[in-house]
């Protein structure tokens, strides 16, 4: 190899490492933090934690923001307390958020977060998450499970996922009568 081919090799690699990462390298650096923080708050007692929406997708822009399932057993009572323990993982990726506001991209975390229980007695919620959800962690396949189940029961009713351009909506029972009772 010649010398100015390794000058040029040189100056790309050193051009590469201060190049600034794209805005999907950005949010993968942020799920890779966001898991230890959960994890740190909530140790043994973290079940799953499942990222969906746009970041899940891989279509995350610069104003996205994250959208996240965490089930956790036991959670405090109540949607106050729940949201201030899950401060405790936010503030240790304030860093993160500065740095990417920085670099452009004006995200937040956007938890819901619930306990195995809750999961089971199901939400409208999980409906896209057949489709678009990726776990960060799943102890025990707890929620890959729960999917699963659910997905086969969206099935069994002939559910369908529309898709128009995109955006989409849920038709859940075509053959739908008036007055008929099912349940997902």
């Amino acid at each position: 190899m010649r010398v100015e081919e390794t000058k040029r090799e040189s100056r790309t690699v050193r051009e590469a490492n201060v190049a600034p990462l794209s805005t999907r390298a950005l949010f993968e650096a942020l799920l890779a933090r966001l898991l230890e923080a959960v994890l740190d708050v909530y140790a043994e007692r973290l079940i799953t934690l499942a990222v969906f929406g746009s970041v899940a997708r891989g279509t995350a822009t610069a104003e996205s923001d994250v959208d996240l399932l965490l089930i956790a057993a036991p959670l405090p009572r109540g949607r106050t307390k729940r949201i201030a323990e899950f401060a405790q993982a936010e503030d240790r990726l304030a860093p993160d958020l500065r740095r990417m506001a920085q670099a452009g991209i004006h995200t937040c975390l956007s938890p819901v977060l619930k306990t195995p229980e809750e999961v089971r007695a199901g939400s409208p919620l999980f409906l896209d998450m057949v489709f678009d959800v990726r776990l960060l962690y799943d102890r025990d396949h707890f929620f890959a499970r729960f999917l699963k189940d659910f997905a086969e029961r969206l099935r069994r009713l002939g559910a369908k996922r529309i898709v128009q351009g995109d955006r989409w909506y849920w038709d859940l029972k075509p053959d739908y009568r008036p007055g008929e009772v099912f349940e997902l």
